[in-house]
């Protein structure tokens, strides 16, 4: 993919020249997505490894695991615990305090661009729609996203009053890993049914609207996180092509010619709490108006 020489728009873009991209100078190099792809098939091969060949690297799934025997934990995980029983285990707890510290530093919701597997294959997706969309057999549908906190609140509210961890029958993310690292089971149908919805009725609807494991990253750690995007207003020609390829576009509102945005200000970091860090617009701008800035690295 050459950012340089054409809008590496979802349409008009090819899913695998997205993993390599050529840079000014004219040089071949893997995309930020590559890395991505790479970071999260990588945890898994762990994963499987670890069950398999018992190296005990990095042990369990992806909604609960151990790191050299360091305990790991999804927050929601944690959240639904309480909800259902009314206590929660220190090692859970120990677990979701040091998941929220990393993504504090290395960026609030990174966990859905650069860790959660149906990301993936959702990104897959998109791409798949986005070419139906195109040929006009289906419409471009959004939603708003208000109905992920509706949902969020929904899946607590059920382990509340079940003293079940209701989620986690319907969670996605949890059904593929648990598939990957330990084979199959009935419950990739539901998986296969939530990936046909996203190719023929709206694009990543799962991940924008009803996933409460992005959305409590969102809520307690995206907007203090010290990792963002930054965008460079001077550099920018506000083609729309980092909003376009953004599941959740809307974050990048401001790189548009008339938003409304400070006219003395010359960089922005993009402060939206739905940002994972993807860097796909970093890889699609062609005047490098976008890059990931971390406030620990200014210090030192």
């Amino acid at each position: 993919m050459d950012s340089y020489k054409t809008r590496a728009t979802l349409k008009d873009t090819s899913f695998f020249s997205t993993l390599i991209i050529t840079s000014k100078n004219g040089t071949k190099r893997p995309s930020i997505r590559a890395y991505r792809f790479f970071t999260i098939i990588l945890v898994h091969l762990l994963f499987w490894f670890s069950y398999h060949v018992d190296i005990q690297i990095l042990e369990g799934s992806i909604s609960g695991s151990r790191a050299f025997g360091f305990h790991l934990s999804d927050p929601f995980i944690v959240l639904e615990v309480l909800g259902a029983f009314g206590k929660v285990e220190l090692n859970l707890i120990i677990g979701a305090v040091s998941i929220l510290f990393f993504y504090l530093i290395f960026g609030g919701r990174a966990f859905c661009g650069w860790i959660c597997p149906y990301g993936l294959i959702s990104e897959i997706g998109e791409k798949i729609n986005a070419k139906l969309i195109a040929k006009n057999i289906i419409k471009k549908r959004k939603f708003t996203r208000i109905s992920r906190y509706v949902f969020w609140v929904l899946f607590l509210a059920s382990s509340y009053f079940s003293g079940y961890l209701v989620f986690e029958v319907i969670n996605v993310v949890g059904i593929l890993s648990r598939f990957i690292i330990y084979g199959f089971s009935l419950a990739i149908l539901w998986l296969v049914a939530v990936f046909l919805v996203e190719l023929f009725f709206a694009r990543r609807v799962w991940c924008a609207c009803f996933c409460p494991v992005g959305t409590t990253y969102s809520l307690l750690v995206s907007k203090p996180s010290f990792t963002k995007i930054q965008w460079d207003k001077d550099r920018c020609d506000h083609c729309g092509v980092c909003v376009d390829v953004c599941f959740v576009g809307d974050i990048l509102e401001l790189t548009k010619k008339n938003s409304a945005i400070s006219k003395e200000q010359k960089k922005f970091r993009i402060s939206g709490i739905d940002c994972t860090l993807c860097g796909r617009c970093v890889d699609v701008c062609h005047h490098d108006a976008l890059k990931f800035d971390n406030l620990l690295k200014r210090m030192v």
